[in-house]
């Protein structure tokens, strides 16, 4: 999935065979190694051709070949979930800066390390979309509270399937802004034909968003998704109040992601197990709120990170005059 956002976004895609070694069974780990030595291979013809003044990383086995193919190049590592996974762990071995979102992280890295304390990076267009525009652009009721519904690039089945099983009573009282993902998107059809009349117009679904995802977050009152690391800098950006459900499959990262945000007061946490019981009682009790809504965006707001992109940028050019590099 990324190749077609970065390629949509207007940047060359540079692909890099790579695959986990740690945790893997031993059937697969000969041709796990052989896939990293192509890699590596890989990585130094991409790092000739292009000659980088230095490289940045953000998580995933994909980097390890291509730290391994990048000797004497200054190294920038950005963290973005609180609890780092074991590729970040070793490539902020071999960086020489790490930047992450919270204080919490530096505890994962010996103290010999550079950690800078950046924030998470959001994108620029957050900064600008308006409530009252967005809400226009998406045909949202400028005056009935706003619901936003996703799960991730991929969308999430639980989140999909429990919003779908009190859809009717959750739209007596709101609109909904829903982005299912691609796989679910074939149910839509028959959601909206079993909805009443006079609630089929507060339902608004969508496969996905690209730009207009900064509209659809501007325009919310709440959000309900997973707690990926986005959600350390995008909610608290807007001062969006979050109904947070990690995903169960991805070790401890998004709860401890929603854990940081439940105990600034900025959200609530949601087990995957509990959503078709929970979700829309937990909803409803925070529209008929709103104070608890009120305090927990001012809770949000108070942990933005707005120059954080800039930060790490900062932080990577230090580098590359640090190690005496010029561009004449």
């Amino acid at each position: 999935m990324e190749a077609s956002l970065v390629r949509r976004a207007g940047y060359t895609f540079e692909s890099v065979p790579a695959a986990g070694v740690h945790g893997v069974g031993l059937l697969s780990l000969p041709g796990n190694l052989t896939r990293l030595a192509r890699g590596i291979a890989a990585a130094r013809k991409v790092i000739r051709r292009f000659q980088p003044d230095a490289l940045f990383f953000t998580g995933g086995f994909v980097g390890i070949p291509v730290v391994l193919a990048a000797r004497g190049l200054p190294k920038a590592v950005y963290v973005p979930d609180i609890e780092p996974a074991l590729a970040l762990r070793l490539l902020g071995r071999m960086a020489d800066v790490i930047t992450v979102t919270t204080e919490a992280s530096r505890s994962h890295y010996a103290s010999d390390r550079r950690v800078v304390v950046t924030g998470y990076p959001t994108r620029p267009e957050l900064k600008t979309a308006e409530k009252e525009k967005s809400r226009k652009y998406l045909n949202l009721d400028l005056d009935r509270p706003v619901v936003l519904v996703f799960g991730g690039s991929l969308g999430a089945r639980s989140i999909n399937q429990a919003l779908w099983g009190c859809l009717a009573n959750l739209l007596e009282k709101a609109q909904v802004v829903h982005i299912t993902g691609e796989l679910d998107w074939p149910q839509v059809r028959d959601v909206e034909s079993g909805l009443a009349q006079n609630l089929a117009g507060n339902y608004h679904p969508y496969p996905y968003l690209h730009e207009e995802m900064a509209l659809a977050l501007a325009a919310a009152d709440l959000v309900v998704s997973r707690a990926g690391a986005a959600t350390l800098g995008e909610y608290p950006l807007l001062g969006l109040p979050a109904v947070l459900v990690p995903y169960p499959h991805a070790w401890r990262y998004q709860k401890v992601n929603a854990q940081h945000l439940v105990s600034h007061g900025a959200a609530v946490q949601l087990a995957d197990e509990d959503l078709a019981s929970k979700l829309l009682l937990t909803v409803l009790e925070l529209l008929r709120d709103p104070d608890r809504l009120s305090e927990m965006a001012t809770a949000a707001k108070e942990m933005a990170t707005p120059d954080a992109a800039q930060t790490i940028a900062a932080e990577i050019e230090s580098l590359t005059r640090l190690k005496g590099i010029t561009r004449g």
